[in-house]
């Protein structure tokens, strides 16, 4: 066993937060701005890299590396380990950055590796490695968009990933095809082969509202699926704001505001 052995609760249902509990001397290391809170005798730091056993024996070049992979995936440079250094139990909480669900993952029970989309990583136990994933297929790399950098996750300890919206956890048969939008697509076994296809269909790719390409999954293996990924919430969020340069004018939604603008009012 090379991670930390911690234990934790989830709270809330659709916008949760994680609750770790650390015993003396064990760490948990997170993403930078996922706190939520701590207790006192939890020591917070800083590190280049995520911390993982094997970039730490790997030198200064090893560490930049691994930091090279974690900025390809738009992550951070720099991740925040949470040891406990006081003498009993601490606990510390992880809140998601947007609303959804948290899903805790054995490594140990998933042959070591996940596959996770570049965002969906929330924290894990020290000695699990944040690294990158890049398909092999050209069609994936030139065309993928979202689904073509996804990163992995490798250990025998906890990780935690969330996503947005309704998880559903599919197991795939030997054989057993899924397609998937590439924004819905949170995480999968290592096992799964995965691929992007185009949408077939001229009318389809561009009237489709789905875009020209989806995410094909081949098993055996299991996948997990959001409901609501965040690029889509925040796509109608901005189609939906104010597009004045002042951010709306008055009275917008109703006749006056209509006869305000209208009139050429600013």
């Amino acid at each position: 066993m090379n991670n930390h052995e911690i234990d934790y609760k989830l709270h809330g249902d659709d916008m949760q937060f994680v609750e770790v509990e650390l015993d003396p001397n064990e760490t948990v290391v997170a993403e930078a701005g996922s706190l939520m809170m701590m207790e006192d005798g939890i020591s917070m730091e800083t590190i280049f890299g995520d911390g993982s056993s094997g970039s730490a024996g790997s030198g200064m070049l090893g560490k930049l590396m691994g930091a090279g992979k974690r900025l390809i995936t738009g992550e951070s440079l720099f991740m925040t380990t949470f040891t406990n250094t006081g003498s009993g139990k601490k606990h510390v909480y992880f809140a998601s950055p947007y609303p959804g669900k948290i899903i805790p993952m054995d490594l140990s029970e998933m042959g070591g590796k996940i596959i996770c989309q570049k965002d969906a990583f929330l924290a894990a136990a020290k000695g699990v490695s944040v690294g990158v994933e890049f398909q092999r297929k050209l069609g994936a790399g030139f065309f993928g968009g979202e689904g073509f950098i996804m990163q992995k996750l490798e250990g025998d300890g906890l990780a935690f990933v969330h996503a947005g919206g309704t998880i559903y956890k599919k197991n795939l048969q030997l054989g057993e095809v899924l397609r998937v939008d590439t924004g819905c697509l949170v995480a999968m076994t290592h096992d799964v082969d995965y691929n992007i296809e185009m949408v077939k269909g001229v009318k389809t790719a561009l009237f489709g509202g789905e875009g020209l390409f989806f995410a094909t999954l081949r098993g055996p293996g299991t996948v997990w699926v959001q409901s609501l990924p965040f690029s889509r919430l925040a796509s109608r969020v901005f189609a939906a704001a104010p597009q004045t340069p002042g951010g709306g004018s008055p009275g917008e939604g109703s006749i006056t505001g209509g006869l305000f603008d209208l009139l050429g009012g600013k």
